[in-house]
């Protein structure tokens, strides 16, 4: 029994590190790691998260002209009441000292993903009546900003609101919304 294993050990001496398990297995937890580093800093990379603003510091300069253009809306009491039924945006301006626009801007923003946002022009129908028909699907909350549609700087205004289409197909802009939660530009 004794030379058994005096020949075991001898042989397991001679045999080469590359046949043993442990070498093996230290070798492939260190591996493993380094493969899973890889393979997260590439899904990191292909899937990074956008933000829904780039430039804080520009948005920061502009502020002024987005709370010049809140109260002038205030000031001529502008307010709008829109309706989204198939696919189709209406929209009624009212206020005092209103001119009549040929066309209104409309900003649909997204609040998570700047991918989705995108603009609609809006047609006068008459009588401060503007329409447009949509482009894409609406669903789940917005913020809607409505804009005078000039380049005439001095006489720009706008209208904000938070627009939740799963709980209605109606909103209203004044300068209340202005001042609540929609977010600036």
């Amino acid at each position: 029994m004794t030379a058994n294993v005096s020949m075991q050990i001898k042989h397991g001496a001679s045999e080469k590190w590359y046949r043993q398990f442990w070498p093996w297995f230290l070798i492939v937890l260190p591996g493993t790691v380094v493969i899973a580093s890889i393979i997260t800093l590439v899904i990191a990379i292909i899937h990074s998260d956008n933000l829904v603003r780039d430039d804080y510091y520009k948005d920061g300069l502009a502020i002024n002209r987005y709370l010049e253009q809140d109260a002038f809306a205030s000031q001529m009491q502008l307010s709008a009441g829109g309706q989204l039924t198939n696919g189709d945006i209406e929209i009624t301006l009212k206020g005092t000292a209103l001119t009549e626009y040929n066309q209104l801007l409309l900003l649909w923003q997204h609040p998570t993903s700047e991918e989705l946002d995108f603009q609609t022009v809006l047609i006068n129908d008459g009588e401060n009546h503007y329409s447009a028909q949509l482009t894409q699907s609406i669903t789940g909350r917005w913020y809607l900003t409505l804009a005078s549609f000039n380049n005439n700087e001095a006489s720009r205004w706008r209208l904000k609101t938070e627009f939740d289409t799963d709980h209605t197909q109606q909103f209203v802009m004044d300068d209340q919304a202005n001042n609540q939660g929609a977010k600036t530009p």
